[in-house]
């Protein structure tokens, strides 16, 4: 590992949008390193477009014209010199055919090889990769299997199962199927949906584990042969598979059981070679028994809370990697320093089913304040679209202990001001609220089980809804009466600071 040919990296062209896009301009200018944005139609007055210090228009508003298309963001790269390139999360940053295009130009990639990519992409070739480093895995059957031959293993596995596709993630081709009588219908819809997805419509079943909580554990492997893992983050509250609320520590770690887990993320990431930062998510069931789900060959969402609770900057430790420098930190973190709890703010409608809203953002006040964090990449008159996901914003708080990061994400998402469309604020208020959430009491199907916007998980009496009136009578009637006492005339007929001069005078 000593001959290592370190590499100067001058520009990196950004193959992304969005907040993910800010934050790797944001830490390339830490570096001192120039940057490229890329656009589409709809985002030529995108923030990442206006910090970036070169922008490159490449199509259509619609992905595969534009953020999808390797042919022209390669293009971008060589015509501006850009000797690098980030993916960010989402679009090309898992996609292998990506990296090896852009490492055979000559450029830099920043983030792990082609062939870990591939591996860890295809969900049967990542779990025999990593049983072969004995990191446990969730009872299944491989793919390629005929549906009766599916039907067949269940019953042997035993309900309930999941239906998974093997390409591919984000909830997409999965199914969660209770009995047997359900599952042929399951199958036939899960293989429909991945083939549309991803061009890939196999699938294979794993056994439900009910009950269980979503943890991960980041990764960051250097190529001088230093693999090392920075603290977990739990990722339980989810809809439909779609991670809503994020937070490190885990409320359910101790300090033997992240000795444990660590070493196997470590395995996990080993047996395939990778280098760079990564995330092996894992299922940890009521006994504390945990299982290897799937590793994300890239930055998460939710990188941030790992960032503020260990002091580490991971996007620039991914440039540093991808360098051929030795990583900044050769030890696993084991003592996370604080708490930190993410909200995912996103246009859609919690009283709606949480369906996306689109049009323009009339007003946009983000939070501030000790111990708050906002990744944006909106404004004020800012449009969200259909074209991409509805993420607005993510907010992140920290405190000496989790009380406090809860309590000032409450105080947090009561200043955070977003006009024009609907968001998820309300969900998260309702969440912060939450007697469960506030015990660590939940799992990954808490959300969709047992907590709704129109209570806090019980319904109210008529006697609390008589109170609650009352109160949000007198609230509202002594803001008035302080707004009143701001902008009304005064009662006398000069300023208070007239008044008080003359009544000097007279007392002299």
């Amino acid at each position: 590992m000593a001959d290592v040919q370190q590499r100067n990296i001058t520009k990196v062209l950004i193959a992304n949008r969005g907040e993910i896009a800010m934050r790797v301009i944001r830490a390339c200018r830490d570096l001192g390193i120039g940057t490229v944005a890329v656009y589409s139609d709809v985002d030529r007055t995108a923030l990442h477009v206006r910090y970036a210090d070169e922008a490159v228009h490449i199509g259509a508003p619609q992905p595969r014209e534009s953020y999808l298309r390797m042919d022209k963001i390669i293009e971008a790269a060589r015509r501006t010199g850009a000797d690098a390139i980030h993916p960010g999360y989402g679009f090309l940053a898992e996609n292998a055919e990506f990296a090896q295009q852009v490492t055979d130009e000559g450029i830099t990639f920043i983030g792990p090889g082609p062939d870990a990519i591939r591996a860890m992409g295809d969900k049967q070739s990542a779990r025999e990769a990593v049983k072969r480093n004995n990191v446990p895995l969730i009872p299944g059957t491989e793919a390629g299997l005929h549906d009766d031959e599916v039907i067949a293993a269940a019953e042997g596995i035993g309900f309930p199962v999941m239906v998974k596709a093997v390409a591919g993630g984000g909830g997409k081709g999965m199914r969660i199927v209770n009995d047997a009588a359900s599952l042929p219908a399951a199958l036939k819809s899960a293989r429909s949906e991945a083939e549309s997805a991803f061009g890939n419509g196999d699938i294979y079943i794993e056994k439900m584990l009910v009950g269980a909580r979503h943890i991960e554990f980041q990764i960051l492997a250097d190529m001088h042969g230093n693999t090392i893992h920075v603290g977990e983050r739990e990722c339980s509250i989810q809809r439909r598979n779609q991670k809503l609320v994020e937070e490190a520590p885990s409320v359910f770690m101790d300090p033997e059981l992240r000795e444990r887990m660590g070493k196997m993320a470590i395995a996990a990431a080993e047996s395939v070679n990778y280098v760079n930062a990564g995330t092996i998510e894992c299922l940890v069931d009521k006994d504390k028994n945990f299982y290897f789900l799937e590793m994300n060959t890239r930055l998460q969402v939710e990188h941030p809370v790992t960032e503020l609770v260990h002091g580490i900057d991971l996007a620039k430790e991914q440039i540093r990697i991808a360098r051929g420098r030795p990583m900044t930190y050769t030890s696993s973190f084991l003592r996370p320093k604080g708490w930190a709890i993410e909200c995912r703010i996103n246009a859609e409608d919690p009283y709606n089913n949480f369906i996306p809203s689109v049009g323009k953002i009339t007003a946009f006040s983000s939070p501030k304040g000790p111990g708050v964090r906002v990744d944006s990449g909106v404004y004020s008159n800012y449009e969200i679209t259909p074209y991409y996901d509805s993420m607005i914003a993510k907010l992140i708080t920290t405190g000496d202990t989790r009380q406090e990061a809860l309590l000032r994400m409450r105080r947090a998402l009561d200043e955070f001001v977003i006009m024009g469309v609907k968001h998820n604020i309300p969900f998260h208020i309702n969440l912060m609220n939450s007697v469960s959430f506030i015990a660590g009491q939940f799992d990954t199907r808490w959300v969709e089980e047992r907590f709704n916007m129109g209570n806090y998980e019980s319904d109210p009496t008529d006697e609390d809804l008589e109170i609650a009136a009352i109160a949000a009578t007198l609230h509202a009637h002594r803001r008035r009466q302080l707004a009143a006492q701001v902008v009304a005339p005064a009662a006398r007929d000069t300023s208070n600071w007239k008044w008080l001069s003359r009544w000097e005078r007279i007392r002299r």
